[in-house]
């Protein structure tokens, strides 16, 4: 699935994942391809995605996150 991760500052990836775990309000969740559709905020923790395999972390102060066609985009302060 394309994931973009952006800040009001810049673009932080923007390519091909395979799942993003993310710091829900009620707890963290994960999106695999296919996911329904979702909009989603964000709170204090910990974005984790995987790209060719291999686990990036990406601490965040909050945001929210849509997910629809196997489009996730992540926005991040």
């Amino acid at each position: 699935m394309k994931l973009d991760i952006i800040s009001p500052e810049s673009s932080i990836y923007s390519g091909q994942s395979t799942l993003v775990t993310l710091p829900g309000v009620q707890g963290s969740f994960t999106i695999l391809e296919n996911h329904a559709p979702i909009i989603s905020p964000l709170t204090k923790g910990v974005v984790v995605y995987e790209q060719t395999g291999e686990s990036i972390t990406l601490p965040v102060d909050g945001g929210f996150v849509e997910a629809k066609n196997n489009v996730v985009t992540v926005c991040v302060e």
